[in-house]
């Protein structure tokens, strides 16, 4: 029997399969030989669920993500802050996946 694996939802706190629920990432952040940072730390939803980054679990429900933006729980959990037209595109992606 396989083990299917159980992710928290960042707005409810509710644990579900992982493929029940929507991935925020933060991508890897790429640096050049000197130490410049050259891109990353971009935060966008990851509907595939394979995309690099540190990842958070969100519920395919409105109101949860509502919940986690305004707790600003995305933020604490991938330790970056998140402009405010990244989530109103997260937002849209969103209502396109209902």
């Amino acid at each position: 029997m396989k083990k299917i694996p159980l992710r928290k939802c960042t707005g409810c706190g509710e644990m579900k399969d992982k493929r029940e629920l929507i991935r925020v990432v933060k991508a890897p952040e790429k640096k050049d030989e000197n130490g410049n940072l050259l891109s990353g730390g971009e935060v966008s939803l990851d509907l595939t669920g394979r995309k690099p980054g540190r990842g958070a679990y969100i519920c395919k429900k409105p109101e949860c993500f509502e919940k986690a933006r305004k707790a600003r729980r995305f933020e604490r959990s991938l330790s970056c802050k998140i402009p405010e037209e990244v989530y109103e595109q997260m937002s849209t992606e969103l209502k396109n996946t209902q």
